[in-house]
């Protein structure tokens, strides 16, 4: 027998993450049209992770199931965009989603734990990745600094890396 519902919230059911499933998949599809990376790489990940994470917390009324990407674009740019606060602005919303799930008291949010797992991992996770000055990877040493060396690399966490690649692979998809 089947259970009632299948998106995590029938009371003992089979639970899918169907949010962070198809926030993935919409991450995937958009960095695969881009082919910024190879597929399979760290450096993909990190982008798919940072993606799927912004699109899933943009979504705070479920609309992903209805798959309205095109409405949610310019908000996507907006956060993924250089000098947006992109790592506070994801733990205040994972903070208020762990702190509504213990409000409703329904047990485990599937979808939350798995945007809980991408951002331990893209926070825990270094990637060497090309030093471009002032110590963010994807912000480029102004003039006064002198030329970038391109073969000069540092350790960086996954987000700092994906954050770019999410933001071009955006740009590339419209």
């Amino acid at each position: 027998m089947q259970p009632e519902s299948t998106n995590g919230t029938s009371g003992g059911g089979l639970a899918v993450p169907m949010a962070w499933l198809c926030a993935e998949y919409i991450a995937d599809e958009m960095l695969r049209a881009g082919a910024l990376v190879q597929g399979g790489s760290l450096e993909y990940r990190a982008g798919r992770q940072t993606l799927a994470l912004t699109i899933y917390l943009c979504d705070s009324a479920d609309e992903l199931a209805g798959v309205r990407v095109v409405s949610r674009i310019d908000e996507w740019l907006s956060l993924t965009s250089y000098g947006h606060p992109w790592q506070e602005w994801v733990q205040e919303r994972l903070t208020a989603r762990q702190e509504r799930e213990r409000d409703l008291d329904e047990g485990a949010d599937p979808d939350l734990a798995l945007a809980l797992d991408a951002w331990r991992w893209l926070r825990q996770t270094e990637l060497l990745a090309a030093d471009l000055g002032d110590g963010e990877p994807w912000h480029p040493a102004g003039p006064q600094s002198g030329a970038v060396d391109e073969y000069a690399e540092i350790w960086t966490p996954a987000w700092q890396l994906g954050l770019p690649l999410s933001h071009l692979a955006i740009h590339l998809f419209c």
